[in-house]
């Protein structure tokens, strides 16, 4: 039997860091990749039977689906987007989740719309939450990292990327939602912390990447995160492979958008987490008095990890070797 591994294809001349996140926790329960196979181009998938663990956000190219029968598919952490939703849940496509069922869906949205379909599902949570592999021995504990707070409000270099770009944000009120933001972590981050801590992205320049140096990129992030004192994100493929590493993370949730907040249902409350209102009031469940300093490093919940065992046997049991 052969095996498969996702790849992404990049949009607007980036890549997320944490689809290849994603890649890795399934790579880990292959015994080798026999080939890369495209999430939006799976339809198109020619060669010997495949198997292919299919966990995360689906998709951004709804056409192409359904899989070709040439894969073989887990159903574990499969996200169905509200954005994708319609198109995918075709005739066709109800019948071969049917197939395939029960779908082990990465949040509690997606059972939902699936079992409104007749479709048998089940919250597994994430394949991040497996990670525990990259998990450091013998940490420093030195390091803060500080990973896309707030990155669905504007920054300040987005809006002057382009004089299109510029008046675009104009009309959409940008500019308000930049200084909101900038308000927000000023309340968040204690200014010492947010200076000396490290700071990092999940969505990169794609130019000239191989599908081989994303995964290495990827990699080296999670090597860094397991090695850290405290990682206060709003990535889950940042803050779930954390709670995977025994790592402490803080997740900062400030998303109003329905298309990015239905990715949350059932996973939010696996975090130590910092809650943003619209009117930009905040609640956390940790205990945080005043802002992050560093000072106070909340210990890790440890709700996943009956999530994590049964994602582990799953996998395990569906790979032949």
């Amino acid at each position: 039997m052969q095996h498969g591994l996702l790849t992404y294809t990049p949009t607007h001349g980036t890549y997320n860091l944490g689809d290849n996140v994603q890649s890795l926790a399934a790579r880990q329960y292959l015994p080798k990749v026999d080939s890369f196979v495209n999430r939006e181009a799976m339809a198109d998938f020619s060669g010997p039977e495949t198997q292919l663990i299919l966990n995360g956000w689906f998709t951004h190219n709804p056409s192409n689906w359904v899989p070709s029968p040439a894969i073989k598919p887990l159903f574990v952490s499969f996200h169905l987007n509200s954005s994708a939703a319609d198109r995918m849940l075709s005739e066709k496509g109800i019948n071969y989740l049917k197939q395939h069922a029960p779908i082990g869906c990465r949040d509690r949205h997606t059972v939902r719309v699936l079992e409104s379909h007749g479709i048998a599902a089940y919250f597994s949570g994430c394949l991040t939450l497996t990670l525990s592999g990259y998990r450091n021995p013998n940490p420093t504990r030195e390091k803060c990292y500080i990973v896309d707070p707030l990155f669905n409000f504007p920054d300040l270099p987005d809006l002057f990327a382009s004089p299109k770009r510029f008046l675009r944000g104009l009309r959409k009120g940008e500019p308000a939602r930049i200084l909101k933001k900038q308000r927000i972590l000023k309340q968040i981050f204690a200014p010492d912390f947010h200076k000396s801590a490290q700071h990092k992205r999940h969505v990169l320049p794609s130019a000239g990447v191989t599908v081989e140096a994303q995964f290495t990129r990827a990699e080296s992030y999670l090597r860094d995160y397991a090695d850290a004192k405290l990682v206060v994100t709003s990535r889950i493929h940042c803050a779930l492979p954390c709670l995977a590493m025994g790592v402490p993370v803080i997740f900062i949730n400030a998303f109003d958008d329905y298309v990015d907040s239905c990715r949350f249902d059932g996973l939010l409350e696996l975090f130590n987490r910092i809650d943003i209102a619209p009117d930009g009031s905040m609640t956390n469940n940790f205990g945080l008095k005043g802002r992050i300093d560093g000072s106070f490093v909340p210990k890790n919940l440890t709700v996943h990890e009956p999530l994590a065992a049964k994602l582990r046997a799953a996998c395990e049991g569906f790979v032949i070797r």
